[in-house]
């Protein structure tokens, strides 16, 4: 296991508790940013990419969706 992919884990357990912070704050603001964070974390373990080149590749798939 890389950092990259360890770094993946644990942006995977930051999104859950914001996931969780939300819910029990009722932010929906904060729900989404879990899910993100979450979905990134995933990404990155499964890969081994950095955050920031998986965050470029979701941001360039949204904008051609446009």
């Amino acid at each position: 296991m890389n950092r990259d992919q360890i770094q993946g884990k644990w942006e995977q357990f930051k999104g859950k508790a914001k996931q969780l912070w939300g819910n029990l704050t009722d932010d929906d603001f904060l729900k989404a940013e879990g899910s993100a964070d979450k979905l990134c974390g995933i990404i990155q373990e499964r890969s081994g990419e950095r955050r920031e080149e998986i965050e470029r590749k979701l941001d360039y798939k949204n904008y051609n969706n446009l």
